[in-house]
């Protein structure tokens, strides 16, 4: 088990530098610059030492191997860097930014998670069986449907027309239902995919065959017995769903008019502030990384037989 945890944070590690180098260099690479974007303005009446000067105080006027090897070491030390275009340090922008995100974000995966556990049950279930083709398609239709356009239907049925749910001053938790579910629905389908192809092939195991002729019920062996070996497949899928969920969550809060990662990094990328953006991806890919690493040290808790494998 040490040498697994070893293992898999030192491929943690290495996912981490290659996303903050390769962000480091495409932001690089960007036509024009974010300091001379807000300086050079001729109502400021900047002189061009003046410009020289905050260049020098923001790092750019140095070669890009140096400002690399500064960016990197800051970030190491948990230091973002400064917004050119707030002045103040990005880690203030992600302080008043990220909760939000990460709220919407963690309550959608967890509503997703319900709809695709209802979904693989309902499929199982005697006198639903004329639904079970039906229930099978629902996956692929949700995944295909763009998360700006069900924002905006949610909105149209639930707000304008139902008026259940008040689109403009909503309370916290009210503003929070329709996006959530926008984010919901297409991360759902797949987890439900898949969770009901696991199922049909664990029921074929010989061990349910056991489990039924010591008198348990279909629902007891689902809960009981199929469930547990089932989920496995489904956790890798959700790990890497939840990278897609963070960036789902950004347009979603465009739609929704959220406060958040989504408008923190248009409003980086319309200033072209390149700190900021940098400390987003690598925000992001952070969470992708422990999500993934926490599914692959969760896998030997929950199947005693990859415990037993040399190197686990």
């Amino acid at each position: 088990m040490n040498r697994l945890l070893l293992r898999r944070v030192g491929q943690a590690l290495l996912v981490l530098w290659a996303a903050f180098t390769a962000s480091f260099v495409l932001l690089q690479a960007l036509p024009g610059d974010a300091i001379l974007i807000k300086f050079l303005d001729g109502d400021l009446g900047l002189s061009p030492e003046q410009l020289a000067d905050i260049r020098a105080s923001y790092g750019a006027d140095q070669p890009v191997w140096a400002q690399y090897g500064h960016t990197l070491a800051n970030f190491l030390t948990g230091d973002f860097g400064y917004s050119v275009q707030a002045g103040v340090p990005v880690s203030h922008n992600l302080a008043a930014s990220l909760p939000p995100t990460l709220r919407l974000a963690g309550l959608g995966f967890a509503v997703a998670l319900l709809l695709a556990l209802s979904l693989a049950w309902l499929s199982q279930q005697g006198r639903f069986a004329w639904l079970r083709s039906a229930l099978a398609a629902l996956p692929s239709l949700f995944v295909s449907v763009p998360v700006f356009w069900l924002g905006i239907m949610l909105i149209q049925v639930f707000s304008f027309r139902l008026g259940w749910i008040p689109v403009i001053a909503p309370g916290p938790w009210e503003g929070l239902v329709l996006p959530v579910l926008t984010l919901a629905v297409p991360i759902s389908a797949p987890l439900a995919q898949i969770f009901m192809r696991n199922i049909d092939q664990v029921l074929t195991q010989p061990f349910v065959a056991v489990a039924r002729a010591k008198g348990l019920s279909r629902n007891a062996v689902l809960w009981r017995h199929v469930a547990r070996n089932a989920v496995l497949p489904v956790l890798t899928i959700a790990g890497v769903l939840f990278g897609e969920l963070l960036a789902g969550a950004v347009v979603t809060e465009a739609v929704f008019g959220l406060s958040g990662l989504g408008s923190l990094t248009q409003q980086a990328v319309n200033n072209q502030d390149t700190a900021v953006l940098q400390a987003i991806v690598v925000i992001s890919a952070t969470s992708f990384v422990l999500i993934s690493l926490a599914v692959d040290l969760l896998y030997p808790l929950l199947d005693p037989r990859l415990r037993s494998r040399p190197g686990v």
